[in-house]
Order: C-alpha cells, then structure tokens, then sequence
C-alpha cells in the first residue's frame, strides 16, 4: 500500500535579527526547534507544505534566513505566502526549488511527485489581514482540478475559507469563500483542504471534504470562543500537523508538539 505522511507547518513569522515577537517569542529559537523536530520524527514525513506567515514583517533578509533554516530538513518543502509575507522576496528566496511561478502575480502551483497530488493556493491581499479567491484565482484552481479528476487531492493555502468560531480570527474572512465552496465540491477528488493563519488546531467538514487548520510553530491563539472575545494569544506549546495518506484509505491526522517533553514510558501493568 503506498503511503505519504505530509507534515504541515503554519505561522512562523520569522524574525531574523532576532527581536521578540510581541515582546515573547524567539522565533528563530522556535524555527530551528520547527526543523530539529522534523527532521528528528520516526518515521520522517516524505514532504513539509509551510502554510503562510513565513516570515513576520515581509523583509527580503527574513525570507533569506527562512530559506537557510528549510535548507536543513532532510525532506522537501513548498511553501505558500500569507498576510505577513511579501510575495516578491518569497519568490526569490526560493526561485531555485523550480515550483513557484516565475510569472504572474499570485504564486499558486501544483506538486505532482507524490501519491497524493498538492495544490498550493494564493490567497493573499497586499497590506490585508483578509485573504481572497477571486474570478482569476478560483478559475486557476477549477482548471487545474479538471485536469485530474481522478486523482486523490489535498489543497493548501493560508486562510481558512470557514468559520473558525474563533470571533477575532475570523474577521475579515476569506472574501470568495462561497465560490470557492462551489469550485471544491464540484471535484470530489479533493480529499482535504488544509490552512494556517488560525494559530491553532482545528478540524471540521467543509465542500464535502476535510478541512483543518494547523497550529502555529511559534504561538497559539486563545481559545475564546464566545462573541466579542478581545484578541488574545497563549504560549501553548508550539506544534505541527501531520497527515498519513494511504492507497483507499481516508487521510488520518494528528498533531505533534514541538519540545522535549521527556521519554516515552511504557505502561506498566500493561493495559492490553
């Protein structure tokens, strides 16, 4: 049975000169974690996809940093921009790797070397803390689906395209999420929708499909989940998506927090 086990990264916000993110957070001591953490996972994920917020304030010099760090995992990484990321230095970052559209203003492309085919989505509006899929976007993505409809589908992207319930993230939602909603469930081959930008794990039903959001490698959002709740973060642990596709199977998910949390520990007396 053929297998991909697909790691997903999300909200870095890379700070290269070091300074503290919201006077807290080293992320460049968190990124170097991120990598150690995958690069140290038995088995290793065949491939990483880095969902956006790559980088904090969008500077040429944090995508450089970025790219060293992701030159230090022993697996393949694609990457895809958020709001805090400029898509300009991004794409020169990572020019080289061949997979990022060397034309065109929206950086969307698909990866075609695995059992499970990756489609990564721009959805990115300059200076907004919103995204959107508009006409242009969403006809890439119609086209692209219908060139495989036959073929098992996990699509990309920064922004969720549901309510999260999470009130403060939520608004602005993703501007085109209904067409999007029409463009997904028209091909049933999209067996998963994954996204960032939430800085937290969540898991629903959406287009007739899985949908999830990754944690953030750096920090957590509060869990406020009543009307009006002021924006609010935690230092929770940090942590990482995974997702294991296997032949005729449904993909299976979990969450795996970066930081040493000491040994395993056999139970004793054996519970089974």
């Amino acid at each position: 049975m053929s297998r991909t086990l697909i790691a997903q990264i999300s909200d870095l916000h890379l700070r290269a000169d070091g300074t503290l993110l919201n006077d807290r957070v080293d992320t460049v001591a968190a990124l170097t974690a991120c990598v150690e953490h995958l690069n140290g996972l038995a088995p290793r994920p065949d491939v990483v996809l880095a969902t956006g917020d790559l980088v904090d304030e969008g500077r040429p010099e944090d995508f450089a940093a970025l790219r060293r760090a992701f030159d230090r995992l022993a697996m393949p990484v694609y990457v895809i921009p958020g709001n805090h990321d400029d898509r300009g230095p991004l794409r020169d970052a990572f020019a080289d790797h061949g997979y990022l559209p060397a034309e065109g203003e929206f950086l969307h492309y698909t990866v075609e070397t695995f059992p499970v085919r990756l489609i990564g989505l721009d959805t990115v509006i300059p200076g907004a803390c919103g995204g959107r899929m508009c006409a242009e976007r969403l006809g890439w993505l119609d086209d692209r689906l219908a060139e495989q409809p036959e073929r098992p589908t996990l699509v990309f992207m920064h922004h969720p395209p549901f309510v999260t319930g999470i009130g403060f993230m939520d608004d602005p939602a993703l501007d085109g999420a209904d067409r999007l909603e029409r463009v997904v469930r028209g091909h049933p081959q999209v067996r998963q929708v994954v996204c960032g930008h939430i800085h937290r794990a969540i898991h629903t039903r959406w287009a007739g499909t899985a949908a999830a959001v990754a944690p953030s490698v750096v920090f957590q959002m509060a869990l406020e989940l009543h009307e009006g709740a002021p924006s609010a973060f935690v230092l929770e642990p940090p942590a990482l998506s995974l997702t294991l596709w296997r032949e005729g199977v449904d993909p299976v998910g979990y969450t795996s927090p970066i930081g040493n949390f000491g040994p395993r520990h056999r139970f004793h007396p054996d519970p089974l």
